[in-house]
C-alpha cells in the first residue's frame, strides 16, 4: 500500500523542514532550513532568515538527485552547486525525495510548456486597453460555468456506473448459480441487458472526461499568460503605490516641518545625573493600568532616508570616516575578522569542549492556581515554591547570562568615538533579554552568601563573581572585569508582585560600565519583566519600559523604548527603538529592532523639527538617515532546547561541574544538582532543608548581635548602630547583620548611591585554595 497523501507532498505544494548541509571538513554538518517552493529549493540558517537572507538556490529542473544510503542524499546542477544533505531518519528522507523528484518534474514540465506557449501567444494581438479587463473576466466566468457542468455530469455518471456495475455483478453471480433449464434464457436475457446499460453509462462518461481534458487542455496556456499579465499588473500598482507614499511623505513634511523630540530625550545635559533610571517604575506598582491593550503606542520619532547627497563620498561628511567608516563597510565585519578570538576561531580549536546538553525536563504536572492563589499582592521572594516552577540555575547564574554578547562591549573598546561605543553599549544592553523569551521558569533564589563565579579568561577574555549580599530583599552584586578593556558591575535587587492574570518583575539597582582606554563611565537600569497567562493559557514573557543610558564623562545619553505588547499594534513584536545623543541633544544614531533577535543602527545626517501644531498634536522628530546596519543578532538556541529549558549554548555549561571553585558556589548547591538530574521529589526536600538551615542561622546571627549590644558600653552601643545602619540596611530592609564576603557597601562616585562593590581577593583565594572564610550555607 502506498503512504497516505498527506505524507507525500503534491508537486504545488511548498515543502519545508530541517536537514543537515555538510559545510567543510573542519565544521562538517551543520543544520539548516530547507525551503522547496516552485521548482527552487533554497537554505537559510534559521526559520527567520526567510525575510531577508537566502544562503543558497538550486533550480530543480536541471538538477540530478542521488541516495547515497539511509539518510544521505546530493543535489547538484551539474557541478557549479552541490548539497551533501542529510535527514534526521529513513522516512524524513524518504519524503524529502519524494517532493524533490515531484517539484523536479513538475519544474519541467512547465518549462516545456512555457517553451511552447512561446510561440503559439506571440501572434495573439492583446485585447483593447479599455476592454482586455472585462473581457478576459467574462471568458474566464463562461469557462469556468462550461467546466463546472462538466464536473457534474462526471459525478452522475459515476454514480450510474456505481450502481449498475453492483447490479451486473450480482446478475453474473447469480448466473453462475443457475442450472441448466428454462429459465437460463431469462437469466441470460437480462444479464445482458444490465451489460448493455453500464456500456452506454461508461461510453457517456468516457466521452465527458474527453470533453474535460480537451476544454483544460485549450484554455490552460491561455490561462497562465493572463495570470502572468496579473501578476506584473500588480508589481506596477505597486510601485506606482510607493511612489505616491513617498511623494505624500515629503509633501506632508514640507506642509507642517518636522516637530520637536519628546521631552525625555530633550533634557539638558545637567539633568543627567541622577536620570538614569527606568522610567514608570511607579506606575509598575499601581494595580492593573499598564497591561491593558487599548491603543497603538505611537512612535517618538521617524526615520527617513537620508538625501543622496550624503551617500555619494565620506569626504562630505564631517566625522563619518572616523566614527563609522565608509557606509558600504561594516565595522562590525572587520572587527570579527581582526580578532583572533572571534566565535569563529574558537570552534577551531575550542580551548575547553564544555558540555552541550543536560538531562531532559521531566513532564510532571502540578496546579499552579492551587499554590498561587493565597499569594496574590505578596513579595514573590517570600512565597514558598517548589522546584517544578524553577529551573535548574540559580539567579546568580541567571544574572551572569548577561555576558552571552560580551563581544559587543569588546568591539566598544575599540571605538574611537564615544557616540559609537554607546550604541555597543546599547546593544549589549538589549542583548541581556534575548535568552528570556522562552524562559518562563524561576531561577532559585540563592542563599544568603552563596557566589558564583564564571571564568572565561581563556576564551572570551573576562573573569564574572557575583555574591549574594542580601536576602530579604534579595540582592546579588556582580563584578566582571575583561583583559579587553572593560570593567562591568551591578548590584541588582527584585521586586515582584503577583497580580493574578500576570507576574511582575522590577529589577532595582544600577549597571555600571567602564571602559579602561577612554574611561568612558556608563549607567543603565533594566526594564520591567511581565510573565504572562499565570492562571490560564501559555506563559508568555514580555519587556517593557524605558532606559536611560547616561556616559558620565561626556555627558552623552542613549534613549530606549521597549515597547509593551499591544493586540492593536501594527509594529512588530518585541520592538525596541532608541536615539543616541550628545550633551547637547543633537541625534547621531538611531538605533532599532527587537529584544529577542537583532539590532540595527543608523547614522542621523539631519534631523528636522517641526512647528507647535504636530500631527494629532503631538511633536515628533524626523531623523535622516544613512543605511541601516546590524549591531547585534541573537545566537540560535541548541538542538533540542525545547527539553532543556531552553537554555542557550553559554546557560548550558553554567551548572557544569568545576574544580576549585569555591564551597558556596551555585554548582554545588545540592537541591539545584538534584532538579538538573530530573530528581525533583528529592530536590524539593533538599531545598526545603537548606531554607530552613538558612533561617536557622540567621536567628543565631541576630541574637548574636543582640548579645555583643547589649555588653558594650553606651557609647560603644551608638558606634555599633550607626556602623549596622551603614553597613547593612537593617531597619529599612528587615536584613540581619550579615557582611558580604567578597564585596563592601560604600556610595557609588558616579551615583552617589549606596551599592556593594567588589574588594578583591576572591581570584588570589582560588589560586591558593584558601576557602577559609567562607561560610557553610549548604
Amino acid at each position: 500500500m502506498s503512504e497516505p497523501k498527506a505524507s507525500t507532498p503534491t508537486p504545488g505544494d511548498m515543502y519545508k523542514g530541517w536537514l543537515f548541509k555538510w559545510t567543510n571538513y573542519i565544521k562538517g554538518y551543520q543544520r539548516r532550513w530547507f525551503v522547496l517552493s516552485n521548482g527552487l529549493l533554497s537554505y537559510y540558517r534559521t526559520q527567520a532568515e526567510m525575510g531577508h537572507t537566502c544562503r543558497g538556490t538550486i533550480n530543480l529542473a536541471t538538477a540530478n538527485i542521488a541516495v547515497e544510503d539511509s539518510c544521505n542524499f546530493v543535489i547538484s546542477n551539474g557541478g557549479a552547486q552541490t548539497y551533501h544533505l542529510k535527514a534526521s531518519s529513513e522516512v524524513e528522507r524518504q519524503r524529502w525525495i519524494t517532493a524533490l523528484e515531484l517539484a523536479k518534474a513538475k519544474a519541467v514540465r512547465m518549462q516545456a510548456e512555457s517553451d511552447d506557449s512561446g510561440d503559439d501567444c506571440s501572434t495573439s494581438s492583446p485585447p483593447p486597453s479599455g476592454q482586455g479587463g472585462g473581457a478576459r473576466n467574462s471568458e474566464v466566468q463562461s469557462t469556468l460555468r462550461t467546466l463546472g457542468s462538466k464536473v457534474e455530469d462526471l459525478s452522475t455518471c459515476n454514480d450510474l456506473i456505481a450502481k449498475h456495475g453492483s447490479a451486473l455483478q450480482r446478475s453474473l453471480s447469480e448466473l453462475e448459480g443457475v442450472r441448466l433449464g428454462g429459465e437460463t434464457g431469462d437469466k441470460i436475457r437480462q444479464v445482458t441487458e444490465r451489460a448493455t446499460l453500464f456500456r452506454i453509462t461508461s461510453n457517456a462518461m468516457i466521452n465527458a472526461c474527453r470533453d474535460f481534458l480537451a476544454l483544460a487542455q485549450a484554455h490552460s496556456k491561455r490561462w497562465q499568460k493572463a495570470l502572468q499579465a496579473e501578476r506584473e499588473q500588480r508589481v506596477r500598482l505597486e510601485e506606482t503605490l510607493e511612489q505616491l507614499a513617498k511623494q505624500h511623505n515629503h509633501l506632508e513634511r514640507a506642509f507642517r516641518g518636522a516637530t520637536v523630540l519628546p521631552a525625555s530625550q530633550a533634557s539638558p545635559a545637567g539633568e543627567a545625573k541622577g536620570s538614569a533610571s527606568v522610567k514608570g517604575d511607579a506606575s509598575d506598582e499601581d494595580d492593573e493600568n499598564e497591561f491593558f491593550d487599548a491603543m497603538e503606542d505611537v512612535a517618538e520619532f521617524i526615520t527617513v532616508p537620508a538625501d543622496p547627497k550624503y551617500h555619494k563620498s565620506g569626504s562630505n561628511i564631517s566625522g563619518i570616516s572616523s566614527e563609522i567608516g565608509m557606509d558600504d563597510q561594516s565595522l562590525d565585519e572587520q572587527s570579527l575578522a581582526s580578532n583572533p578570538e572571534s566565535p569563529q576561531s574558537q570552534e577551531v580549536e575550542p580551548v575547553r569542549k564544555r558540555r552541550a546538553r543536560i538531562p531532559d525536563k521531566p513532564n510532571y504536572s502540578l496546579n499552579l492556581w492551587s499554590i498561587m492563589k493565597n499569594c496574590i499582592g505578596k513579595e514573590l521572594s517570600k512565597i514558598p515554591m517548589p522546584v517544578n516552577f524553577n529551573e535548574p540555575i540559580s539567579m546568580l547564574q541567571r544574572l551572569s547570562e548577561d555576558l552571552e554578547y560580551s563581544e559587543l562591549l569588546d568591539k566598544g573598546a575599540k571605538c574611537q568615538s564615544a557616540l559609537e561605543q554607546l550604541c555597543y553599549v546599547a546593544a549589549f544592553t538589549v542583548s541581556s533579554y534575548s535568552t528570556t523569551v522562552h524562559r518562563t521558569g524561576k531561577p532559585f533564589n540563592p542563599l544568603l552568601g552563596e557566589t558564583f563565579e564564571l571564568d572565561r579568561l581563556r576564551e572570551s577574555g573576562y573573569r564574572s563573581l557575583c555574591e549574594q549580599v542580601s536576602h530579604h530583599p534579595p540582592a546579588a552584586a556582580h563584578h566582571v572585569i575583561s583583559e579587553r578593556g572593560w570593567t562591568l558591575r551591578q548590584e541588582i535587587a527584585v521586586a515582584s508582585k503577583f497580580r493574578g492574570k500576570y507576574l511582575s518583575i522590577m529589577p532595582l539597582g544600577s549597571i555600571h560600565c567602564i571602559f579602561e582606554k577612554s574611561n568612558n563611565h556608563y549607567t543603565w537600569k533594566k526594564v520591567t519583566t511581565t510573565v504572562h497567562n499565570i492562571i490560564v493559557g501559555k506563559l508568555w514573557i514580555d519587556q517593557s519600559g524605558e532606559i536611560d543610558i547616561v556616559n558620565h564623562r561626556t555627558g552623552d545619553r542613549c534613549h530606549l523604548k521597549f515597547a509593551p505588547y499591544s493586540y492593536f499594534s501594527r509594529d512588530v513584536a518585541r520592538k525596541v527603538t532608541g536615539v543616541v545623543a550628545d550633551k547637547e541633544g543633537k541625534a547621531h544614531f538611531v538605533l532599532s529592532g527587537t529584544w529577542d533577535e537583532k539590532m540595527e543602527f543608523s547614522r542621523v545626517m539631519q534631523s528636522s523639527r517641526g512647528g507647535e501644531n504636530g500631527a494629532e498634536g503631538k511633536q515628533k522628530t524626523v531623523y535622516q538617515t544613512l543605511r541601516a546596519r546590524e549591531l547585534w543578532r541573537k545566537n540560535p538556541l541548541p538542538e533540542g532546547a525545547e527539553t532543556m529549558y531552553y537554555f542557550s549554548s553559554l546557560a548550558l555549561t553554567l551548572n557544569e561541574p568545576e574544580e576549585g571553585v569555591a564551597p558556596t558556589d551555585s554548582r554545588l548547591r545540592p537541591d539545584q544538582r538534584l532538579m538538573e538530574d530530573g530528581r525533583w521529589e528529592e530536590a524539593n526536600v533538599e531545598k526545603q532543608r537548606l531554607e530552613e538551615k538558612q533561617r536557622s542561622v540567621r536567628r543565631e546571627r541576630e541574637r548574636e548581635a543582640a548579645r555583643t549590644a547589649n555588653s558594650a558600653e553606651e557609647g560603644e552601643q551608638e558606634a555599633i548602630i550607626e556602623d549596622s545602619i551603614t553597613d547593612s540596611p537593617l531597619k529599612s530592609t528587615h536584613q540581619d547583620s550579615y557582611k558580604a564576603l567578597w564585596f563592601e557597601r560604600c556610595e557609588d562616585p558616579a551615583t552617589g548611591e549606596a551599592t556593594h562593590i567588589y574588594k578583591g581577593g576572591y581570584w588570589e583565594a582560588k589560586e591558593q585554595g584558601s576557602w577559609e572564610a567562607c561560610p557553610d550555607i549548604f
